[in-house]
């Protein structure tokens, strides 16, 4: 992807970066493409904490609610997408910022896709046959780096990254490391200090069930594997099945918000082209000023 005309806004979750976004791409002109992996569901409108109505009012969003709950998504088909609302977004002679928390749907776009083997049916059934402790058991003999920073209870992520070990007789991670980007990207990373952000996050979860998650999820339909995957969608299941409390359910949700949190600081610790911004240690108009700056300076320098 040609960095040109792209701006990224990314950190983890509960950073703010949705508000700043807005602020950013209206003062910039620009147009938002999100980069969250569970937000590009239609549906979960509290649980994946997508962008308000108000928010994507003032900006338009893409990536946002476009993709049925029974839909099968993956990297491959997020960096399609976004490719396609980039090009739109420049066709109409606007910059695009793209926003979100998800890694690896970002790196598909500063680093491209990775050349993995495709999808093994008949190795996809035998590994089926083990428990997830067993499979990242596994994983740890074949590629350590992998299993130490992947989401271990997401058994979808657990048997890919096995597979991919298993059929190129390599380290997953030692494929990934292989890509490089064409052209550097530009962006920020939105920090917090540790407190503030799991205070944010304890907060945001305690809202969502104020303002009705449990409903919204009582009343899902069809959903596929993917989207089943979304963050804190058991619990609520447990609690709904009776299995659990609610007051149980909103602890394990920020607990396990706060792991996905520190997941992300670690993974983009890593993407060194985007500069730190710590929030608990500026204003939100100093935010907006800064990011906003630094945006048209990359696109005037991509112009010259």
């Amino acid at each position: 992807m040609s960095a040109r005309g792209v701006f990224f806004i990314v950190g983890p979750t509960a950073t703010g970066k949705s508000d700043i976004a807005v602020d950013v791409a209206l003062t910039c002109g620009g147009e938002i493409v999100g980069a969250d992996a569970f937000q590009m569901y239609n549906g979960l409108e509290l649980l994946t904490a997508k962008p308000g109505d108000e928010l994507r009012e003032r900006v338009p969003h893409h990536l946002v609610g476009t993709v049925p709950l029974n839909a099968t998504l993956n990297a491959e088909h997020f960096r399609s997408a976004a490719l396609a609302s980039i090009a739109d977004i420049h066709a109409r002679g606007k910059p695009a910022f793209v926003v979100g928390g998800s890694g690896l749907y970002v790196k598909t776009l500063t680093h491209g896709l990775s050349r993995l083997p495709a999808a093994n049916a008949r190795l996809r059934a035998e590994l089926d046959g083990s428990t997830t402790p067993e499979l990242v058991a596994r994983l740890e003999q074949l590629d350590a780096l992998t299993a130490a920073s992947i989401d271990r209870s997401n058994r979808r992520r657990v048997v890919r990254a096995l597979e991919v070990c298993l059929l190129s007789g390599r380290p997953a991670s030692e494929l990934r490391d292989q890509q490089a980007p064409s052209q550097l990207p530009v962006g920020v990373c939105l920090l917090r200090d540790r407190p503030e952000l799991y205070e944010r996050i304890n907060s945001r979860v305690e809202a969502m069930f104020a303002n009705g998650v449990v409903a919204e999820v009582r009343n899902l339909g069809e959903i596929g594997p993917t989207a089943a995957q979304t963050l804190g969608l058991r619990p609520i299941c447990a609690l709904l099945d009776g299995q659990i409390s609610q007051a149980e359910c909103i602890a394990s949700i920020q607990q396990a918000t706060r792991r996905y949190a520190k997941r992300q600081l670690t993974w983009f610790a890593r993407q060194t082209s985007f500069e730190p911004l710590n929030l608990s240690r500026t204003s939100f108009g100093e935010a907006v000023e800064f990011i906003s700056r630094r945006a048209r300076l990359s696109f005037a320098q991509q112009d010259d």
